[in-house]
């Protein structure tokens, strides 16, 4: 029989124990290896049979054995010193606290993404984009950063994977109920649940509950829309995780945005918290949250233009796709019906907000509302992930800032980084640990800061060896019990499945592929020769095992395809021993493979991996690279610590083509360098070299990736100049501002630069010298002080396009002659060797600008200017 309503009836915990329910409330948990150990105590069956879940623990495990533990002294006294250390990890002061108020550090920050990846007992991420969201935010509690995380609460998470008999995958959406998960409700004074609502189209409300989860230090606040008070459309808005259509995406990231705005605010005025000077969004999804903002200014009594400046200063906007696809894009008229007089934010007319989202620039479509695009509108600071991205996202933005070079466009990038002591394997932190004390351990992971670890010199080649082959083995056994899982999934009887006992080998070189299914992945990449790989399998002498792993969005034919196509190559029974699919790969799974592999393989089109930060997990439990030169890789590749696939990008080269030379270059480098290099043996008995480049990869390689030093990036590079550029846009400031900004927009196309000359303009010059040049401009409205007038120069490439660009700024000499124009002056230093060229542009000049891109705006000498004055030399 099938219950008709379903409740969670928690157990009552003996007075003694009742601060295990504390312990199991606050998610650093997940992260704090002493306080699982504690859990794992209560009831090591039961711990195993909830998947190292305490909320599921603590409401599964048996009175009696609660009486029991209640009476345990020793168990009493290692509870007494969980609860100290959580308390003291809450209250200290911590990397962020240590920074003084001459760093300008903001108050609070608020932190929002569609998704976060905390744990797996939270299913609230697909990928990467939530993981790195959930590692952010246990990087920030480590740093003690004021920090306030904001997202959605989905009831049906993301789809959990299974494979049909014939390989296809299958999606299945368990319900979560928000009462068995690490979750509080936000309540009221009066204890009635803390809400926000949204109005919608035709006098509709859409409700959300505030729920909150505890990570570490950080608070964060999922938005649950399944309640009493909606229709059965608005209860299902947060239903899943990227579903549904249109309407319904738009839906959720209104909700996202606005309500987590409005949700923010509840949370502060409920338990004091101090009110963000930061927003920052992860992701388009949660642009909408600059709009609720200047409505709450525009409550405050300032105009739309003032308040919208305000809001800029204080928005940081991280983009991570490097392509169009990746970003949410609304037809106007959707977005129109949700907005104005009839919905919401009626006091903002709709067409300014529009325009903030419209591409409205060459090769945009101006009947698309893009969310990235607002995004950047919204924010004074953006950022892609990683230095490679930060080009392409420049590249891909540019026609935002027309007249500019794309290395001009104000992106910048922060690369990221994963947590390490949720990533870590406990026998790798164990070995750092026996060399540098537990405490300075920690440190290292957590804050970070240091370029080297030094120490790791210092550990046996023997120990090192015998951590590999442990993890390796560990990872044999859990994919063996996956995989048999599977099958029975897949509907194979006991008796089918003897073969599984066999799989893998803790002695042979393992490599490890897992990460989502999109097609530049190119998760099949592997099979493109089938015979190479068999014989890579099965060499009777330097073998290799491969483990995948991976999901196709639902909606992904494509996708599942390819997924079916490996799944298929690994039932066959000639390498089914050496190669294996297992479905549903999450961070239960994600934990236990990181540590286990030999070689971390990513094959993406470059450069379409924005960052990519499976293979920094890798790398921290000493597994090496392998990798096409694209994301965090192509910055931090070097021979010591991995090998780098060869990419045949040019733009002649087509796809097929360009997917068989870069297989065969994948093939090439594991028979002739990676699997020699595992398998060879020194005079120890050892592999000394793969031991030496194991030890390169912890002690280079580790400091690097930490989302330690990318949260300290963040708060040094972005979070602290926003909030001084908040704080400087005090209501009249920012009036100021508007009205200057529209005064420039006015006046531009009056602005021009008339005449060039220089000194001396020789064919050849020699190093060092100078040139004087002087040049004639038009202001038309604007005062010397509205602009900046720039010499640029640089190399030229041969179609005289400067490169390696360099901007020095020209002085007015005297005032406006008759005709209202100005003179510049200035010397020019001819710094670099080989072809040489420079030109002089006009740009909007304001202290309070962040970039003088920022308006979008420039002037440039008209071509026959170009032609009198001769800008080039050879």
């Amino acid at each position: 029989m099938k219950a008709i309503r379903r409740l969670t009836v928690r157990p009552v915990l003996p007075e003694p124990l009742r601060p295990l329910s504390e312990l199991a409330r606050n998610l650093r948990w997940s992260w704090h290896a002493e306080t699982r150990d504690l859990f794992q105590s209560v009831d090591p069956e039961c711990w195993a049979a909830c998947g190292g879940d305490p909320v599921r623990l603590l409401g599964t495990v048996r009175p009696a054995r609660l009486a029991e533990l209640a009476e345990d002294r020793r168990f009493r006294r290692r509870l007494t010193a969980a609860v100290d250390d959580l308390d003291y990890y809450m209250t200290g002061r911590r990397w962020y606290q240590t920074q003084g108020e001459s760093a300008g550090l903001p108050t609070a920050v608020a932190y929002f993404s569609p998704e976060f990846g905390i744990t797996a007992a939270l299913p609230q991420y697909s990928g990467g984009l939530g993981i790195l969201a959930g590692d952010h935010l246990k990087a920030a509690s480590d740093l003690g950063v004021p920090l306030i995380g904001v997202g959605l609460l989905y009831r049906h998470g993301y789809f959990r994977q299974t494979l049909s008999r014939d390989g296809w995958q299958q999606e299945h959406y368990p319900v979560l109920d928000p009462n068995e998960l690490p979750l509080t409700l936000l309540e009221e004074p009066d204890g009635t649940p803390a809400q926000v609502a949204l109005a919608l189209p035709g006098g509709r409300e859409l409700r959300a509950r505030i729920r909150l989860a505890q990570v570490g230090r950080i608070p964060l606040l999922l938005l649950d829309s399944d309640v009493e008070e909606n229709g059965a459309v608005e209860r299902g808005v947060t239903d899943r995780l990227y579903g549904g259509g249109s309407e319904h995406r738009l839906l959720q990231e209104m909700l996202l945005g606005i309500g987590g705005v409005r949700a923010v605010r509840t949370y502060c005025r409920l338990t004091g918290h101090p009110e963000p000077e930061v927003f920052h969004t992860n992701e388009g999804h949660a642009g909408f949250l600059g709009l609720e903002r200047i409505a709450e200014l525009c409550d405050r009594g300032q105009e739309f233009d003032p308040a919208l400046e305000t809001v800029r200063a204080g928005t940081v906007f991280t983009t991570h796709t490097p392509v169009p696809a990746g970003i949410d894009r609304f037809d106007r008229e959707l977005v129109a019906r949700h907005f104005g007089p009839a919905a919401e934010l009626p006091r903002i007319d709709v067409e300014r907000i529009l325009r903030l989202g419209m591409e409205t620039y060459p090769g945009g479509e101006p009947n698309l509302f893009n969310m990235a695009v607002m995004g950047l509108r919204l924010a004074q600071r953006a950022n892609g992930v990683s230095l490679l991205h930060g080009g392409v996202s420049r590249e891909m933005f540019s026609g935002l800032w027309p007249g500019f070079d794309a290395d001009e466009v104000p992106i910048t990038s922060v690369t990221n980084g994963v947590h390490a002591p949720t990533w870590v394997a406990p026998e790798v932190f164990r070995l750092g640990a026996r060399q540098i004390g537990v405490q300075r351990a920690e440190d290292a992971l957590t804050v970070g800061g240091s370029d080297r670890w030094d120490s790791v010199a210092d550990i046996p080649d023997q120990e090192i060896w015998e951590l590999r082959r442990t993890l390796r083995e560990q990872l044999v056994t859990e994919v063996r019990e996956r995989l048999r899982t599977s099958w029975r999934q897949r509907g194979a009887g006991t008796a089918e499945l003897g073969w599984i006992d066999d799989v893998l080998d803790p002695d042979v070189l393992t490599i490890g592929f897992a990460r989502r299914v999109p097609s530049y992945k190119r998760l099949t990449l592997m099979l493109r020769d089938r015979d190479r790989l068999m014989e890579l399998l099965l060499h009777p002498e330097r073998p290799v095992q491969i483990v995948v792993a991976g999901k196709a969005h639902p909606a992904d034919d494509g996708g599942k395809r390819l997924v079916q196509e490996l799944v298929r190559f690994a039932d066959d029974p000639r390498v089914r021993h050496r190669i294996v699919f297992l479905p549903d790969y999450g961070m239960a799974m994600a934990q236990k493979l990181y540590p286990g592999c030999d070689i971390w393989l990513n094959n993406p089109l470059r450069p379409l991996e924005a960052c990519g930060t499976s293979g920094m997990k890798a790398a921290l439990n000493g597994c090496l690279n392998l990798s096409v030169l694209d994301g965090w890789w192509d910055e931090w590749f070097q021979p010591d610590f991995g090998w780098a696939i060869p990419t045949a990008d040019g733009s002649a080269t087509d796809p097929e083509q360009r997917d068989a030379i870069e297989a065969a270059a994948l093939y090439d480098l594991l028979e002739q360098r990676v699997t020699p290099r595992f398998y060879e043996r020194g005079q120890s008995g050892l592999p000394d070299r793969w031991i030496e480049m194991v030890r390169r990869t912890l002690s280079l390689l580790g400091p690097k990736v930490l989302a330690g030093r990318m949260v300290r990036e963040y708060v040094e590079r972005l979070y602290a100049p926003a909030a001084q550029a908040h704080r400087a846009l005090d209501p009249d400031t920012a009036r100021g501002l508007a009205e200057w900004k529209a005064r420039l927009r006015t006046a531009w196309p009056g602005v021009s630069v008339d005449h060039l000359e220089t000194s001396a303009a020789p064919a050849t010059a020699e190093l060092g010298s100078t040139l004087g040049l002087r040049v004639r401009v038009r202001l038309g409205e604007l005062a010397p002080e509205d602009v900046e007038v720039q010499a640029v120069s640089g190399r030229v490439d041969s179609e005289d396009r400067i490169s390696d660009a360099a901007g020095v700024p020209l002085k007015p000499v005297g005032g406006p002659d008759t005709e209202g124009r100005w003179i510049y002056e200035g010397p020019l230093a001819l710094d670099r060797t080989g072809p040489f060229g420079y030109t002089v542009r006009i740009l909007p000049a304001h202290p309070l600008l962040a970039s003088s891109a920022e308006p979008g705006l420039v002037a440039t000498p008209a071509e026959e200017v170009v032609e009198a004055a001769g800008l080039l030399m050879r």
